[in-house]
């Protein structure tokens, strides 16, 4: 049933604004609507390709330890080299199963990334094969 559905990344935020800035302009997102018809609770959703991540102000924005969302690319040196000319910062890990190397970690046949939003949400950048 849901096979054919778009699947949609829904990321919570301290400040939409902020968000906007980030996932608008340093990450390249175009952004699709704002939404603010409850001050309490604003929301941006924003396009990448077929997929879609909404932000929504949350009391919990930034309290995952795990991956919120990940985005797929064909060359990860590049995308990874565009993020940090515009400020982004990438986590490097020396684990035993797991090591980055200028900040990309290859597991199998997945090459993957990871940096954080500015309330401290995990992103993923990765490509495969």
């Amino acid at each position: 049933m849901l096979a054919q559905a778009r699947i949609a990344a829904i990321v919570p935020v301290s400040d939409v604004e902020a968000a906007i800035r980030f996932y608008g302009d340093t990450l390249g997102l175009r952004l699709k609507e704002r939404r603010s018809d409850l001050p309490e609770n604003q929301e941006a959703e924003f396009e990448a390709a077929d997929g879609t991540l909404l932000v929504y102000e949350s009391v919990g924005a930034g309290q995952s330890r795990h991956t919120v969302a990940g985005f797929r690319v064909d060359n990860i040196e590049e995308a990874v080299a565009t993020l940090r000319e515009r400020g982004v910062a990438f986590e490097e890990y020396d684990l035993p199963d797991m090591k980055t190397e200028n900040g990309i970690a290859t597991i199998g046949d997945v090459r993957a990334a990871w940096c954080r939003d500015p309330d401290g949400n995990i992103l993923a950048v990765e490509s495969v094969g």
